[in-house]
């Protein structure tokens, strides 16, 4: 349980998840046509995993990203650099759809591939600065970041291959 608060407030909670989720919903808009034109065609490395696991992955990861979140609100009055707490996590998704972006819709794996590298950093000091507010908001960061971990391998193989 969040350590201010003895009950979950359902409204903040539900915002804190929709938020990555919309997100999610950008990213699926850019990526949806070149997923069925240009990806298939690219050489993929033989670890690549199949098409319909990244839906499922990723909206779970949405959702976890949410509920981490919302741990940080619910202590938003003892943090003492509130914005730039809340700067950090947005600039962290924004990077994330920028992948989307520079890989399915503009086709530049190389400017991807740095992207990534810095969605990882931003990733990393977003659960480091979470951890600090609240362990366990730090913490849920772990799965995002060994999957973008993997995608950031993921990347680089297909920026080799191509």
């Amino acid at each position: 349980m969040p350590t201010d608060a003895k009950r979950i407030e359902f409204p903040a909670l539900l915002i804190n998840i929709l938020i990555p989720l919309l997100f999610g919903v950008a990213g699926g808009l850019i990526t949806i046509d070149s997923v069925h034109s240009w990806y298939p065609g690219i050489v993929k490395p033989s670890f690549n995993p199949p098409n319909w696991l990244f839906g499922p992955v990723w909206s779970l990861l949405f959702i976890i990203m949410g509920i981490s979140a919302y741990r940080v609100w619910i202590n938003r009055k003892k943090i003492a650099h509130l914005p730039r707490t809340a700067a950090i996590y947005f600039i962290q998704l924004i990077l994330n759809l920028g992948w989307s972006y520079l890989f399915f819709y503009r086709h530049l794996i190389g400017a991807a591939l740095i992207e990534i590298i810095a969605l990882l950093a931003a990733i990393l000091v977003n659960a480091t600065i979470f951890y600090k507010i609240d362990k366990t908001a730090g913490l849920l960061f772990i799965p995002y970041f060994l999957w973008v971990s993997f995608a950031s391998i993921l990347t680089y193989n297909i920026f080799l291959l191509n």
